[in-house]
């Protein structure tokens, strides 16, 4: 990818099967614009209250926290070791939607959001809506989109 000018490089990375092929295509985008990598997951927790109508309790979210920080940690070590001099890692809690699209980008000075084009079925897209396409839609900034290899959208 040609230079860009981008000093602020978000990933948001949820572990689903497209996470590594956004994570390089983020790692490469900063490496050509020797820019800042941010790596972000969003734990939504009020899914979990709605789906098993109590509270999660505090020991869950520690947990589940601790768990999403050694895989973002995993992340961080690959992106330094591709090269990439400036990396940080976040967790943040809440409805991505927002959080991605402007919340995040406003808060770090965001140029370019590197994200997959869908973690979700047809049928959760229809229902939910993709959260790509909604950050597509209102990012603050410039937004590109990593299709996985098994994408029917993906040219052959």
């Amino acid at each position: 990818m040609e230079n860009q000018n981008y000093k602020n490089v978000l990933v948001p990375v949820d572990g689903s099967a497209v996470t590594d092929s956004v994570l390089n295509r983020a790692i490469s985008v900063a490496l050509s614009n020797n820019a800042h990598l941010d790596i972000l997951n969003i734990l939504e927790v009020n899914q979990f209250n709605q789906t098993y109508g109590s509270a999660v309790s505090g020991d869950v979210v520690f947990k589940l926290t601790e768990n999403t920080e050694s895989k973002l940690k995993e992340m961080k070590q690959k992106a330094l070791d591709a090269g990439v001099k400036d990396v940080d890692i976040h967790i943040r809690f809440g409805n991505p939607k927002p959080i991605i699209a402007r919340e995040f980008p406003h808060d770090h000075h965001t140029d370019v959001i590197v994200i997959g084009s869908t973690g979700l079925s047809a049928v959760e897209r229809l229902i939910i809506g993709s959260v790509t396409s909604y950050v597509t839609r209102t990012a603050l900034c410039d937004v590109l989109i990593v299709r996985s290899k098994n994408d029917p959208k993906q040219i052959k």
